[in-house]
């Protein structure tokens, strides 16, 4: 059966992360769960889907779009230390590297500000693969 790391083995995540992903599915936080309702309601995606927990490279992210190379990343407090900052800076640059576009939004906004987080990601899904969108 054909996968999506047929041509690149080595891309494919290591079962490891795989494992952590499906354990990370099965406990998100509120502000994920939120967030997950309203991508799967209220953008309407022709022949794509976000997907949450994706094992990308050596990381994990909170949701993606993996035809138009969009990643979703939902932060909460832990994410305000400089060490951790460093870190996410890090991950993006990579990430970016692969082809992705990543937007951060702190778990605050997405509990508290949903609609201007779905514009928001409506509005890049517009930007980088508009064919998606109906």
């Amino acid at each position: 059966m054909p996968t999506r790391y047929r041509d690149d083995p080595e891309a494919a995540p290591r079962s490891r992360s795989r494992t952590l992903a499906r354990a990370m599915r099965r406990q998100p936080t509120e502000a994920e769960k939120r967030l997950w309702w309203h991508l799967r309601k209220r953008i309407p995606l022709n022949g794509s889907s976000f997907r949450r927990q994706v094992p990308l490279g050596p990381y994990i992210v909170d949701f993606c779009c993996l035809k138009a190379r969009l990643v979703i990343e939902v932060d909460g407090g832990q994410h305000t230390t400089d060490e951790a900052l460093a870190y996410d800076a890090a991950r993006t640059r990579t990430l970016e590297a692969q082809g992705y576009q990543v937007i951060r939004f702190p778990n605050s906004e997405v509990l508290t500000a949903i609609d201007d987080v779905m514009a928001t990601i409506y509005a890049r899904l517009a930007e980088r693969c508009p064919e998606l969108l109906t």
